[in-house]
């Protein structure tokens, strides 16, 4: 393992910002395959060191291998590019020179690993995938909670770039508290990804932006993923609903920024009553960490005995399945009390009286990476949508936000607290924007050009004088 100068110093040298796209597709289909060769090693040591099921860590390998070879597609497909021409006119006021711009790599990133994934958010995990796919030579900073892991996983990145041709010194690994702010600050580097709490994240994020020269800080943070269900879902539904609340919050002992953290259900039909009768089979697991585990345990012993708040699960040890109920009105009275993410299996449902008092605790939800909505098909739920839009990154109807499909039109953010830049996605096709900037050449000699702005067929959509032009097409312009 490096020390930090080195590290950076290392990724800086690698020359991967200058490796073409196939070459990097090709590495990262190369790592996939290693990190699918090595399951049967990399399993039962995650599983030692999480307390995570070996059945749910093998699902999680296949998850980030495919987020490998998704990216690999992304880069061969070139659109993430957003190459465009425009040819000299000297006509128009002022006259136009030729332009071509293109998104480039930033150059050297930290990528801050997650607890919780320990695959698919970790070492080879898709903030990394996405940044060696756009170019940029990674420095991961391991995770405490599991550094064994780290270590081999990095030692799998690394055979398998230069399997594929590259300098394995595009990607290194850092360990320790001071090294990732040493990390943070260190001038080479351009731009760093976070997955985890959200006093860890803000303390990183002003550590980025208060540098000399700030650089971009792309951190995903807590989230309480409101769902609301309507009476007419309630009513029909209400058992089936119940089973899906519970199935998703206890998912792997709640340990998921997706977990729905409150339910605003209808008051008059008593939709927590239904959910009570399926936590006797949701399983009690460990948490991650003893830390996470005591704060848990403080946090729901918290809200648990306020006086407002109904027990809807008995709580037999500090990780079984709870559930708390309480009124709308007192969560207005107190949402800064109530509102808080609780890491673990745990959920809040909320009782509402009628539409006026949903919406206005609704107003008082901070930024999630989802928002969910149950009701019925003949139901216009517009302006609840809306309501929804304004503070998640992904509205879903009739279904739960665990699970995030790897997709090109996925979004994984949302306005803060979710995440620092709700503009960007940590999930996706798009994630590879984070690691981009845009580069326009005036007037200049084919020489200097990349490839992708040439004269002629390059394989990659593009945009030539305003019309977009598809991968292949001969070079026309309008």
């Amino acid at each position: 393992m490096m020390n930090v100068a080195h590290a950076v110093d290392a990724a800086r040298r690698s020359g991967l910002e200058h490796s073409t796209r196939e070459q990097r597709a090709l590495a990262l289909e190369t790592i996939a395959a290693s990190l699918d060769g090595h399951r049967t090693e990399l399993v039962p040591i995650a599983h030692r060191e999480t307390h995570l099921s070996e059945a749910r860590l093998d699902g999680e390998i296949t998850r980030t291998a495919a987020q490998l070879r998704f990216f690999a597609g992304v880069v061969r497909e070139g659109s993430y590019l957003e190459a465009s021409i425009d040819s000299a006119d000297p006509t128009t006021v002022p006259p136009r020179p030729e332009l071509r711009r293109i998104l480039r790599p930033l150059g050297p990133v930290a990528v801050f690993t997650a607890s919780n994934f320990p695959f698919a958010f970790s070492v080879l995990g898709n903030d990394t995938a996405s940044a060696l796919a756009a170019g940029c030579p990674v420095v991961v900073k391991a995770h405490p909670g599991h550094p064994e892991l780290s270590r081999r996983c990095i030692e799998i990145g690394r055979a398998a770039l230069l399997e594929a041709g590259l300098d394995s010194s595009a990607l290194t690994l850092v360990e320790g508290f001071e090294a990732g702010r040493e990390l943070l600050e260190h001038v080479e580097i351009r731009a760093a990804g976070f997955t985890g709490s959200e006093a860890g994240g803000r303390a990183l994020y002003d550590i980025a932006v208060n540098r000399p020269a700030p650089i971009p800080f792309y951190g995903e943070l807590g989230s309480l993923n409101p769902v609301v269900l309507t009476v007419a879902a309630a009513t029909q539904r209400g058992a089936d609903i119940a089973a899906g609340l519970v199935a998703s919050f206890t998912r792997d002992a709640g340990q998921y920024c997706t977990k729905p953290g409150v339910v605003f259900a209808p008051a008059v039909g008593r939709f927590a009553d239904a959910v009570a009768e399926y936590l006797p089979g949701a399983a009690a697991g460990a948490l991650l960490t003893e830390g996470m585990q005591s704060r848990f345990a403080a946090l729901a012993a918290e809200l648990a005995t306020d006086d407002a708040v109904t027990v809807r699960s008995g709580a037999d040890s500090d990780t079984t399945p709870l559930v708390l109920e309480l009124p709308a009105d007192a969560l207005l009275a107190r949402p800064e009390h109530f509102l808080r993410e609780c890491f673990g299996p745990l959920t809040l449902i909320v009782n509402y009286r009628d539409e006026a008092q949903l919406f206005a605790a609704l107003t008082l939800c901070e930024g999630s990476l989802t928002g969910t909505i149950h009701a019925e098909p003949d139901e216009d739920v517009s302006g609840l949508t809306a309501h929804l839009a304004e503070r998640a990154g992904r509205v879903l109807f009739n279904g739960w936000p665990t699970g995030v499909a790897i997709a090109w039109s996925q979004h994984h953010g949302g306005p803060w607290p979710a995440t620092t830049a709700t503009v960007h996605t940590s999930v996706g096709a798009t994630a590879i924007r984070r690691w981009l900037t845009p580069l326009t050449y005036q007037d200049a000699p084919h020489s200097v050009l990349p490839s992708e702005l040439l004269d002629g067929p390059v394989g990659i959509p593009r945009r030539i004088d305003g019309l977009l032009q598809l991968a292949g097409a001969e070079l026309s312009r309008g």
